[in-house]
């Protein structure tokens, strides 16, 4: 059974601009996928339409073998929290410590109450720690995220580790990952894929990632997925993408 699936899937920018145009795949549990294309193809959206920040106009979303599209209320919330995100922005509470940030990842199983008043049980709380343990910032769960930047590179790297561990944090079984390493320099951009590719081999996670660097993609991805104009240009394992390929899909060489 897939783990995400499309069904010829349309869906449009205000019904007028088509964005997706028929889409339709199957992503097994615990691959990882890389889609790539040119600005404007639909990757953005494509991944959204897996977490409900973006609807179809038409054709179905399935997750683990349930009809996602359809859902409403809990029953669509329980599914959305199987489902973890990380932006190229990190998303992050600034003001908030690491260990802060991490423990928002449980607010869909904790009362309202506790979450504001910060007053999460001791068993999240060492979850927390667990997660921060599983990307090497165990030593930081005290620091803001504020401080994690401060105009340096490595420190962009702990702030996607932050988000990394959030997503742990839910219990997710399904990373959607939006263009995560873009704003990193190539080093920095190598340790977070690195660790993205050992917690999905070690946790058994699905993965799907936009990317517009194509080495990235052969290097790190079970399987690349091209997308222009809104279809699927490529789908296939990294040895079967070509230079070829590549002139077809931008139109240009990539590095």
């Amino acid at each position: 059974m897939a783990m995400l699936e499309l069904k010829h899937v349309c869906q449009s920018y205000k019904k007028q601009h088509p964005v997706l145009r028929d889409i339709s795949l199957s992503i097994p549990a615990g691959q990882f996928v890389s889609v790539i294309g040119p600005s404007g193809a639909g990757k953005t959206t494509l991944l959204r339409l897996f977490n409900h920040m973006v609807r179809p106009d038409s054709g179905e979303i399935w997750i683990d073998g349930t009809r996602f599209d359809r859902l409403n209320g809990r029953g669509r919330r329980k599914i959305q929290q199987r489902v973890g995100m990380i932006f190229q922005d990190f998303s992050l509470v600034d003001m908030c410590t690491c260990l802060q940030n991490v423990l928002n990842g449980s607010l869909a199983r904790i009362p309202l109450w506790r979450a504001l008043s910060g007053c999460f049980p001791r068993a999240e709380k060492e979850k927390a720690m667990a997660a921060l343990k599983a990307v090497g910032l165990e030593s930081y769960s005290q620091t803001p995220a504020h401080a994690l930047s401060g105009g340096q590179k490595p420190r962009s790297d702990q702030k996607q580790r932050v988000a990394i561990a959030r997503t742990l944090m839910q219990d997710a079984t399904i990373l959607l990952a939006d263009e995560p390493v873009a704003s990193l320099d190539p080093l920095t951009a190598r340790q977070v894929l690195e660790l993205m590719r050992r917690l999905q081999q070690k946790q058994g996670l699905t993965v799907v990632m936009n990317s517009h660097n194509v080495e990235q993609a052969r290097t790190w991805s079970d399987r690349i997925i091209g997308l222009k104009d809104g279809r699927i240009f490529f789908d296939g394992p990294p040895a079967d993408w070509t230079d070829d390929r590549l002139q077809d899909l931008y139109g240009r060489t990539q590095s």
